[in-house]
């Protein structure tokens, strides 16, 4: 499961396309309705992925440059620059979706090998460059499924759903708010450990499946736990 950002280019690139495909089915009402983003609809979900493009353009320019560049200007910005775009019309999102995922490829070309060994700064602090690529591939993958419109998590591609997963799981074993569990996929020949063993309960399914409920994608389910009873509560995705 590689996190090598220039083995990972391909994968954003065919994310990016299926992205693309369905946002050109929408027409104004389409773009209109409600995400699966409580307050947003489907055209704030897309404004968000064009300028969160932009976002990790800056960041990589901030590794390449060195210069202390923000991904946005502020959360203020970000916000108002979402709110703006949303009610756009359908070839105004499509063509800014183009648009902002070429300049992200562009960036990451430019990228010289030295480069993907900085540290940015990104919304929630500091970030390896190195993972940039990874991050804007999880942003399109997952609100893909945002926009509410066929796709699911079932839909991800297997690297992508074990990668994913991978992360979250990891990120949960960190955190003092999680109950514990054990999480078991691929026919149950791989699991991964949260918290307590001794007293965690045990997930089972396909590995895209756990990871869309861990981070609030799914109510779960296509899963099972064992010994019977309700799924641990995981806590909100950050």
């Amino acid at each position: 499961m590689t996190m090598d950002p220039l083995l990972l280019t391909g994968e954003v690139d065919g994310a990016t396309d299926r992205l693309l495909r369905t946002a050109a089915a929408f027409d104004g009402a389409d773009l209109a309705a409600a995400s699966l983003l409580p307050g947003w609809s489907r055209g704030h979900v897309l404004a968000h992925l064009a300028r969160n493009a932009d976002g990790f353009v800056n960041l990589l320019t901030a590794a390449r440059t060195g210069e202390p560049i923000p991904m946005y200007a502020s959360a203020t910005a970000r916000d108002a620059d979402i709110a703006a775009g949303a009610p756009r019309p359908p070839d105004a999102h499509l063509d800014d979706l183009r648009r902002s995922a070429d300049r992200f490829t562009e960036a990451v070309a430019a990228m010289p090998v030295e480069a993907w060994a900085a540290t940015v700064q990104t919304r929630r602090g500091p970030w390896p460059a190195a993972m940039l690529v990874w991050g804007r591939l999880r942003e399109i993958e997952v609100h893909h499924v945002d926009l509410d419109a066929g796709y699911r998590p079932a839909d991800w591609p297997e690297a992508f759903g074990h990668r994913l997963l991978h992360e979250v799981a990891g990120d949960l074993a960190g955190r003092t708010d999680v109950p514990p569990m054990v999480l078991r996929f691929d026919g149950s020949r791989h699991e991964l450990v949260v918290g307590d063993r001794a007293t965690a309960p045990t997930v089972t399914g396909a590995a895209p499946e756990i990871a869309a409920w861990l981070i609030g994608r799914s109510p779960g389910t296509m899963l099972a736990v064992t010994p019977d009873g309700p799924l641990p509560q995981p806590p909100e995705w950050i």
